[in-house]
């Protein structure tokens, strides 16, 4: 087991990774890898709440997060990427947490009322779509991280997570609940109450049009408005040509609406000549500069950031034995900790009748 502090986050395999993902998380977790002992979920049974009749494309999914992760430089001779599936302690330790939650309260969390609405699932969901929010609780803890790398929309799971640590620490570690929330383990919890980091932007938009109220929707492969960081440069050109920018500006002589604008919310996000924004910027305002250019100049940004991850995805997609070799010697890894975290719960819980052991082959 490492000395070094623990993160833990991951991803729900529903396909190949996005610019959202790269500035809602990714980064932070490359940021990380040095300082911290890094685990990253790939969560492919929370992909079956909505896809069970899928589990070929679910596989593969998770075979392309894997490869977008290692192409994106996670490097897994540091991190340790994982299939949830492949870790039992995570279930075991998800009916434990369950009995901890009332059911109201799992309804009441906002980012599963969201996805029951955007989804458009009504009342037509199997039980473990509910209880796959008790599983992110139990995806977290049994790594009993210091940090949590997330995007925004997933702070309601992580505050039902925090919830419980903080009722199982009290239940079963003796816990003062006036305790804060830092000294939880050092008053003899067994999980620290984690902190969330979230990255540089929240809730990046997408490439299309906005929703009915007129809200900026987030970028998402399901309403096809992703840039992908497999993308290559023809389809990241095209992508940004067909960007939504100003309705109302007809010509580029007119003078443009930079706020709220996807246009230069990307470049404001991804250029990292600040100085050249915010002089295009003024120029748009005033009519003396038009979208193309303004595209124009996105196109070269956003292929600068993607072509080395392409050129690092190509060379592992002619090698899948390195991204299973990957996946295995991560979850062994996983294993580890999770097995350990499931011990001592149980022992807390009373609950620690034989020892046992887990080997993957």
């Amino acid at each position: 087991m490492s000395s070094k502090p623990r993160v833990l986050t991951g991803d729900t395999p529903t396909g190949k990774l996005h610019l959202g993902h790269w500035v809602g998380s990714l980064e932070n977790r490359l940021a990380l890898q040095d300082q911290y002992d890094c685990y990253f979920l790939i969560a492919n049974k929370h992909a079956f709440t909505t896809r069970a009749d899928q589990p070929a494309d679910i596989r593969q999914s998770v075979l392309d997060i894997a490869t977008d992760y290692l192409a994106a430089g996670i490097d897994p001779n540091q991190s340790a990427i994982f299939v949830q599936s492949e870790v039992p302690a995570i279930d075991e330790l998800t009916f434990f947490f369950a009995m901890l939650l009332p059911f109201n309260r799992v309804m009441r969390n906002p980012t599963l009322k969201d996805e029951i609405r955007d989804k458009d699932l009504g009342d037509n969901y199997p039980f473990g779509f509910p209880l796959y929010a008790v599983g992110q609780c139990a995806d977290i803890l049994a790594f009993r991280p210091a940090l949590v790398p997330v995007g925004e929309d997933q702070l309601p799971h992580l505050e039902m997570s925090r919830e419980v640590a903080r009722r199982f620490d009290q239940m079963y570690c003796g816990v003062d609940p006036h305790t804060q929330d830092e000294n939880y383990v050092a008053a003899g919890g067994l999980f620290p109450i984690f902190q969330p980091l979230l990255g540089r932007v929240r809730r990046l938009v997408g490439t299309g049009g906005p929703a009915p109220g007129g809200e900026l929707l987030k970028m998402s492969k399901s309403l096809n408005n992703a840039i992908f960081l497999c993308d290559d440069a023809d389809t990241v050109q095209k992508k940004v040509m067909g960007m939504y920018t100003d309705p109302k500006r007809v010509r580029a002589t007119d003078p443009g609406t930079v706020q709220n604008n996807p246009l230069w919310i990307f470049h404001e996000t991804f250029n990292p000549d600040k100085a050249w924004v915010a002089q295009q910027e003024e120029a748009y305002r005033a009519g003396k500069v038009g979208d193309v250019a303004i595209k124009r100049k996105l196109v070269e940004v956003l292929n600068t950031i993607l072509e080395p991850i392409r050129q690092r995805r190509k060379n592992y997609e002619q090698r899948p034995d390195d991204v299973l070799g990957a996946l295995r010697a991560g979850t062994i890894a996983a294993n580890a900790v999770a097995e350990e975290t499931l011990q001592l719960a149980k022992q807390a819980m009373k609950q620690d009748y034989f020892p046992r052991s887990l080997a993957l082959r």
